[in-house]
């Protein structure tokens, strides 16, 4: 059997992430205090990682003026939010909830977008009495909604941008596309030059945008530019409409082997195609992903029909996108072993078969007690956990931005929280 490598997580381990005299360090501590403290499963956030991630991005799309709004859904964690808010970003929200997270962290009603496919009349109301700066409208319907919650707001206008499906097949999972015609994503163009034709009906409702946003985790950029382009063309006729929000999709390195697509040659060709439009940007896993892991502990050691079982104490319930999207996390050991490596399950205690958490895997030879890192799940992590089987809800702690310091940001839920 092989040898357990570490040098092959050089991919996803970074400046806050590393190893430390033989231990997982987050920044200036050791994962194996914090989760002696805390206890596991825990989800922890480097905010050092997230705002450099966060300022990375701004600097990038510099040349284009793309005002970036965070992607509330990849992660919600108010530290996160308020620490954004203080850096300027703008977000983009997909329920009322998200917008009073928002709002709750310190963000301004203007700077948030609100999208959505099913947004109900209680929340567009909530989105226009508080002065949402954008809604993105994705069913003819809603334009009625925010019409009458206009009216009821003495609201003069409302700044919408249409969502236009594309029919664009992005390069990334089937499950996280969204821009082909078969998704329940936005609308023709058919649909948007009836609706445009038509928008003198709609008196308070300001048409100023055109909304696209093919998928996640995007292979690369030629989906995106295609999708551009329909874009663009649809909204050339109007002159009101001079904002073009490109969605999300920018990707996070999952694997240790994964080369992200480079940004400067999308970055070049948005400029060549955007002068003269206000461009708005969605990333949400570029900035968190890889300033979050999860920390579990080994409860039990199962050999059985030929394999190795480490059942730990994190599951499905608390990262589902394993049994989701059969989504890969690396698996790192808080303490450097030179052991022998074996392929094993890394499984949790749901009683589900499928939750799996790391399938196949080498990983060094584990003990009861022994905790292990679920890297790169500050995206999509504690943002999908649930409390199926009555299990609590982990713990989050956030490493503040300077490094020195951590502090648990929301506690374990005990039985009563239920």
């Amino acid at each position: 059997m092989p040898p357990f490598c570490l040098c092959r997580w050089r991919m996803v381990l970074n400046a806050s992430f590393r190893y430390v005299d033989g231990s997982l360090w987050v920044d200036d501590f050791a994962l194996g205090a914090i989760a002696g403290e805390v206890g596991t499963p825990v989800y922890v956030y480097s905010l050092r990682r997230v705002l450099d991630n966060y300022r990375r991005l701004r600097q990038t799309f510099a040349p284009v003026s793309a005002q970036l709004h965070y992607s509330v859904k990849a992660n919600g964690n108010a530290a996160i939010l308020g620490a954004l808010v203080e850096q300027g970003s703008s977000f983009d929200c997909v329920s009322g909830g998200e917008i009073q997270r928002v709002l709750a962290a310190g963000g301004a009603a203007r700077q948030i977008v609100f999208a959505g496919v099913g947004k109900t009349r209680a929340e567009i109301d909530y989105a226009v009495e508080r002065g949402v700066g954008w809604l993105n409208v994705e069913n003819a319907l809603e334009l009625d909604y925010i019409q009458a919650a206009a009216e009821r707001a003495g609201a003069e206008t409302v700044r919408v941008a249409l969502r236009l499906n594309p029919q664009v097949t992005a390069n990334t999972h089937p499950k996280i596309a969204t821009g082909h015609g078969g998704a329940k994503f936005g609308m023709t163009a058919e649909v948007i030059h009836d609706l445009l034709a038509k928008r003198g009906i709609y008196p308070r409702i300001h048409f100023a945008g055109i909304h696209i946003h093919i998928g996640s985790q995007l292979g690369d950029s030629q989906a995106t530019l295609d999708a551009l382009e329909k874009a663009l063309d649809l909204a050339g006729p109007y002159r009101q409409i001079r904002t073009i929000n490109l969605g999300g999709g920018l990707p996070a390195a999952y694997r240790f082997d994964d080369t992200l697509p480079p940004l400067d040659g999308l970055v070049s060709a948005l400029a060549s195609r955007l002068c003269g439009y206000h461009v708005l940007l969605e990333p949400g896993r570029a900035i968190v992903a890889d300033a979050g892991l999860l920390l579990t502990e080994v409860l039990y050691v199962k050999r059985q029909a030929g394999q190795i079982f480490y059942i730990v104490d994190a599951g499905m319930t608390d990262l589902l996108r394993p049994a989701l999207y059969d989504a890969h996390h690396e698996v790192l050991p808080l303490c450097k072993t030179s052991a022998v490596g074996e392929v094993a399950q890394l499984v949790g205690p749901v009683c589900e078969s499928t939750d799996v958490l790391a399938r196949d895997r080498l990983l060094p030879r584990l003990q009861v007690g022994d905790r292990v890192a679920l890297m790169t799940t500050g995206a999509y992590g504690m943002a999908m956990a649930n409390t199926y089987n009555a299990r609590p809800l982990p713990a989050e702690v956030v490493v503040d931005e300077n490094g020195e310091a951590w502090r648990v940001s929301r506690a374990r839920d005990s039985w009563d929280d239920g």
